[in-house]
């Protein structure tokens, strides 16, 4: 049995997002609903936050301060001193029922971010790219509710998924353009077993998948077999991400929207922030360039 702890007992709306910031030793991390940029510290158990005007989707730190983020409307770059957020590229053509959702950096500094109808019904969204020089280029379209975004260890492969098409792809990814190619299936989730979320990815090239609706996070093999299964206390976990001073501590964020009454009282915690020793590291994350 792994035990899992409670490290940050928030009860957030929709968590979501974590960024572990090897520079700061902090976790970023949002509520997309709440609107709201939070920044943990796991050594004080102190967690600051910031205000968005708009639902804000994922963040990365930058190179130069601050941080970019992903609102509903485009990327930003928000300024954590003055809690006030600048137009970097806005997405062109986006229906107005779609936001931005899940979203991180790839390991050369490109920032990328999925948009997704905010109903979750109409495929009008898709995986934009931002470069460090804020070209904006959509790069998937056709999608729900973007989610389970990261690369393997060498960069080689791309991992994104559609939650509700319960289907996680791959992709032949170049790590010197940014682009990719020869789309596959990587997994597929079954209905009992929840819907894909958030995803990490660890040293030894394993994609850990948050499954909303599961009570859990499962670690997959690079042929897309389930190697592990960690149970959570809470049905909406969101995604995982690994920080700590040895990369090796799990980070999970979650939600408790949509929960009725009798959902809160069995799980009091939900929306929270957990962390669990997984026994295996994690990838150092990488801040945008731009």
């Amino acid at each position: 049995m792994t035990d899992v702890a409670c490290v940050l007992d928030c009860r957030s709306l929709l968590g979501e997002g974590p960024f572990w910031d090897v520079a700061e030793q902090r976790l970023y991390w949002v509520d997309i609903k709440g609107r709201r940029i939070h920044r943990f510290d796991p050594g004080s158990g102190v967690d600051e936050t910031w205000a968005t005007a708009e639902d804000v989707g994922s963040l990365a730190p930058r190179e130069g301060g601050g941080l970019v983020v992903a609102l509903k409307s485009g990327f930003y770059f928000y300024d954590l001193v003055q809690g006030r957020a600048t137009v970097a590229a806005l997405a062109q053509g986006e229906p107005t029922n779609n936001r931005f959702n899940d979203g991180k950096t790839d390991r050369q500094g490109r920032f990328w971010a999925g948009s997704m109808d905010d109903g979750e019904t109409l495929p009008t969204g898709g995986l934009f790219r931002l470069q460090p020089g804020l070209a904006c280029r959509k790069m998937v379209d056709g999608i729900i509710c973007s989610n389970a975004l990261c690369w393997s260890p060498d960069s080689r492969v791309m991992y994104y998924a559609d939650s509700w098409k319960r289907t996680v792809w791959a992709w032949d990814f170049d790590a010197a353009t940014g682009d990719i190619d020869h789309r596959r299936v990587f997994l597929r989730i079954p209905d009992a077993e929840g819907i894909p979320d958030g995803a990490t990815v660890d040293s030894e090239g394993f994609v850990w998948i948050a499954q909303w609706g599961g009570w859990r996070v499962a670690r997959y093999d690079p042929d897309g077999r389930l190697a592990r299964t960690i149970m959570l206390p809470v049905q909406q976990p969101t995604c995982p991400m690994f920080g700590g001073p040895g990369l090796d501590v799990m980070y999970m964020t979650s939600a408790s929207i949509r929960l009725d009454a009798a959902a809160r009282v069995r799980q009091p915690q939900a929306g929270s922030l957990f962390a669990v020793d997984a026994g295996v590291k994690g990838l150092p994350e990488v801040r945008f360039k731009g």
